[in-house]
Parts: C-alpha cells; sequence; structure tokens
C-alpha cells in the first residue's frame, strides 16, 4: 500500500519509550522482505510472543485431479454447498506454487483469530457484507470490495448475512501494479483508481481484557494453533505502510479505446508470477470498423481463470454467474462460433469478472472435477449463434474471454 497511515497513540520517534498508564508498550516492527520493504510499527499491551499453550498443529491437505484431457474447463459453483467458516470453510479449486485459488460460503461464525503467516490474502465478496475485525482496526467490507489482507496480520471475520468469497493467496507479494504508480508511490493520473476508491482501517479498538482467546496461524503449508491469555488486538496504536484494506471493484474506471484493448488494461493487482484484473461494464470500441469482441490468443505461458460474477456474458454461451472457466497454456481460446459477428454494433458491457493469469500451469483439485461440466471443451464446435443486432441482444461482451 502506498500511502502512510496511523492509527491510535504513537511515540514521537521509533524505538524509544513509550507508555500506557505507567506500563512499557511492546514495540513489533512488521514488515516485507526483511528491512528493505514496507512496514509498520505497532505498540502492544503485551508481547506478541507471548502463548499460554502451544496447540495442534493440521497440516494442509490438496486433493489434486489429474485429468486424461489437457482441455478448456467450466465450473459451476453457484450451487456449492455453504459450510465453515470464512477461513475453514474455503475450498480449494487451483493452485500453483504462486497462488492458491479458494471458493467460501461460510454459514459460521469465527470462535477464534486467524493469520495467513506465510502469505498475502486478497479476498473477493461476491455477496454479503460486514467487517474484517483486525489487529490494526476494523475493516468494513460489502459486496464487490477486494479486501486485501498482507501476511501477519490477525483478524476475524464478522459477516452480515450471507457470505460468497473469491480467495487469492500468494506467498509472493500481492500490490497495486508498478505501472500505476510513480517513484513516491502516488497513483497516477491514468491509474484505473485513485487513493480516494482505497479504503483502510477504521478506528483503531484497543481490547485490554484477559482471558483466553485461541489463534490460527497457517505457517510450513499447515495451521498452527495457539492459545494467548489475553485478546490479540492489543494494539494501542500503530503507524507505517502495511495493514488491510479495500478496493471495490465498481470503483475501477475501464480503459477503452478506438479499438478492442489487451487485457493488461484491466488489471488491477500484480503478483509473483500472476495478475488480477477486473472487467466491469465500460463503453465498446468505437472504430466503426471494430470487432467490440476479444481475438482468438494463445498465451503460450499462460494460464487464464475466470470468475463470472454478473451480467450476460456476450462472448461465452453456457456461462452463468458463479462460473468458473479455465483456458490452460498451449492451446488457443476465443469467443464462441459466430459471436464475433454478432457483436458488431454493439456499444457497452454490462457484465462483472475477475480474472487470474498466471505464468505458470495451474493444478486442479478433487473439487474441480465435481463442478467441471464435462462439455466446455467441446463448446467452439456447435453451429454458429444466430445473427441479432445490437439492439435485440445488448448482452455484455466480456473483454478477455
Amino acid at each position: 500500500m502506498p500511502t502512510y497511515q496511523v492509527r491510535g497513540d504513537v511515540p514521537r520517534k521509533r524505538h524509544i519509550q513509550f507508555r500506557d498508564n505507567g506500563l512499557l508498550l511492546t514495540e513489533e516492527v512488521m514488515g516485507l522482505e526483511g528491512f528493505a520493504g514496507n512496514e509498520s510499527i505497532l505498540y502492544h499491551l503485551q508481547s506478541p510472543c507471548r502463548i499460554r499453550e502451544l496447540g495442534e498443529f493440521e497440516p494442509i491437505e490438496r486433493e489434486e485431479w489429474l485429468p486424461e484431457a489437457h482441455a478448456h474447463r467450466h465450473m459451476r459453483t453457484a450451487d456449492l454447498p455453504q459450510g465453515g467458516d470464512p477461513i475453514s470453510g474455503r475450498r480449494l479449486l487451483m493452485w500453483n506454487d504462486d497462488v492458491e485459488i479458494s471458493l467460501c460460503r461460510p454459514d459460521e461464525q469465527m470462535d477464534y483469530y486467524y493469520r495467513n503467516g506465510e502469505g498475502d490474502e486478497i479476498i473477493f465478496v461476491h455477496e454479503g457484507s460486514g467487517t474484517l475485525e483486525t489487529i490494526f482496526g476494523d475493516v468494513p467490507y460489502r459486496e464487490g470490495d477486494y479486501i486485501v489482507v498482507p501476511r501477519g496480520t490477525t483478524y476475524r471475520f464478522a459477516g452480515e448475512g450471507p457470505q460468497r468469497h473469491l480467495v487469492f493467496e500468494s506467498p509472493g507479494l500481492m500490490e497495486i501494479p508498478r505501472r500505476y504508480r510513480n517513484e513516491y508511490g502516488q497513483l497516477l493520473e491514468h491509474a484505473p483508481y485513485y487513493h480516494r476508491d482505497i479504503h483502510p482501517p477504521t478506528d483503531l479498538r484497543t481490547f485490554r481484557e484477559r482471558g483466553d482467546h485461541k489463534v490460527k496461524v497457517r505457517v510450513r503449508d499447515g495451521l498452527q494453533t495457539y492459545v494467548l491469555d489475553y485478546h490479540p488486538f492489543d494494539v494501542v496504536g500503530w503507524d507505517g505502510y502495511v495493514y488491510p484494506w479495500t478496493f471495490n471493484i465498481n470503483d475501477f474506471e475501464p480503459i477503452t479505446g478506438r479499438i478492442h484493448m489487451p487485457p493488461p488494461s484491466h488489471q488491477t493487482f500484480q503478483g509473483r508470477n500472476f495478475v488480477i484484473c477486473s472487467f466491469c461494464p465500460r463503453k465498446l470500441d468505437f472504430d466503426p470498423m471494430a470487432i467490440p469482441i476479444p481475438y482468438h490468443h494463445s498465451n503460450l505461458n499462460s494460464e487464464e481463470m475466470i470468475y463470472y460474477v454478473s451480467g450476460n456474458f456476450g462472448s461465452r454461451r453456457g456461462i452463468e454467474v458463479g462460473s468458473v472457466t479455465l483456458h490452460p497454456s498451449g492451446i488457443p481460446h476465443g469467443p464462441h462460433p459466430g459471436l464475433a459477428e454478432k457483436s458488431i454494433g454493439m456499444v457497452e458491457t454490462h457484465e462483472l469478472a475477475v480474472m487470474c493469469d498466471t505464468f505458470h500451469p495451474l493444478k486442479l483439485t478433487a473439487l474441480a472435477s465435481e463442478l467441471d461440466d464435462g462439455e466446455y471443451a467441446y463448446s467452439w464446435y456447435d453451429a454458429p449463434a444466430e445473427r441479432e443486432s445490437a439492439e435485440e441482444d445488448p448482452a455484455g461482451v466480456t473483454s478477455h474471454l
């Protein structure tokens, strides 16, 4: 996050005495990339190392699905059963060494606190609202929000109403694309969002009560449970550049052109060997000869996952809200037959989708096997769609499908 924030009380200088009612507070420097990256400094009532009980370690188990054929895949997730809380309810769909992509439809509240000690997280809120309670303060969230949680952040979801999340986790940094920022970290004029669209924690709440509190920490490819005898949100104040924040997909300002714009124009976040993009309602290409639908393409060293959020998906037949398509590397993909012709004359699109392009192959889980429709690879073999005018069919035209 490129802007400095401060919450609560902090001393005039780093690494000096700072007291709360006579108690010397414990200073914690929470930083990225050793001491060379961004950091925040937190002031605790207790040592953050203090634990009352060392609990169990639960290894993370992944059940891989190895399809018999290398092909495009379509997974229908709308009816994914509810279960678990916003952490235990995460169901891994696909992964590689750079990113894990999970679905979550929780129906329970968390009775513990959670910290990812080995990766950054971005949670896209497809449905639901609530508050992410964190050690940095409360982070309200709503439908359409990307919740960006840096590694090491202790938090707990307090959701309101039914929830549906798409979760990205990465051992590498997930951040705002560097081409959107100047050398000082400020977002540039051509960036598709601005600092006003980014929402850091609101009020910091300092919890002083004692008593047992359970914290689960993801480390070493597993979950380690600790029991504390104090509340983990015991921070009196903090300042710095590392903290959770939200950005709503509806605040993304689409970049359009006279002819078709490539996928980097939709990039929202960058990760290690992957990107996350937002496809939002927008005006389409305005050259009189433009074909306002993606050209066929072969991203020979990329894999493309798209999660369909809302709208009509004009370059795909059979797609519905909650669909996930995967176009793996090595084979081309593009619009379904007849839809390029059908798109001519359309002037705007109304769909909403989240895409993740990876630069290393993705592995599929048993869940992906359960959700796969088994027919998507043959969908380009269909006869061309019957021609309709833009007025007759004002469906959205997703820019990169």
